[in-house]
């Protein structure tokens, strides 16, 4: 049975480095949004593209966590937050804080909001949020997976 956990949890890391290579990919040479421009179109695109990889990077992270908590202890936790104290104990994510904003913005990011909102969304994804999901892929590379 750990075995076929090891194989799922290979395919998990996998693809969360993938995704979050993608954002990556996104905020390298991304301006900072402006909420005073009208953008056309075709200069959303990078963003559009951008917080797509962001809620991919979020979701497969987190399944990654479930995979990897069930691979430790054989179960899985109640909530949310249980299962992000789990991984801030294991040193895989840095906050259950930054997660919980990580999380609320993801959910956010797929509703219309004011230009200073969307703003404020992509600074934090430009910034802690970026820096938390290299945190993460650096965690997740350090995990000996047998």
């Amino acid at each position: 049975m750990k075995k076929n956990f090891e194989v799922l949890l290979l395919e998990s890391r996998k693809k969360v480095i993938a995704a979050i290579n993608l954002v990556s990919a996104s905020l390298d040479g991304l301006e900072v949004y402006d909420p005073g421009k009208s953008y056309s179109p075709k200069e959303l695109e990078p963003y559009d593209a951008l917080s797509d990889r962001f809620i991919r990077a979020i979701e497969t992270s987190i399944k990654f966590f479930k995979t990897y908590e069930y691979y430790l202890f054989s179960e899985n936790s109640i909530s949310y937050r249980d299962l992000l104290l789990k991984m801030e104990k294991h040193s895989v994510i840095s906050k259950v804080g930054i997660w919980v904003d990580m999380r609320d913005v993801r959910n956010r990011v797929v509703h219309e909001y004011l230009p200073d909102q969307v703003k404020d969304m992509y600074a934090l994804i430009f910034g802690e949020f970026y820096s938390e999901l290299r945190l993460v892929k650096q965690s997740i590379l350090a995990i000996n997976i047998v």
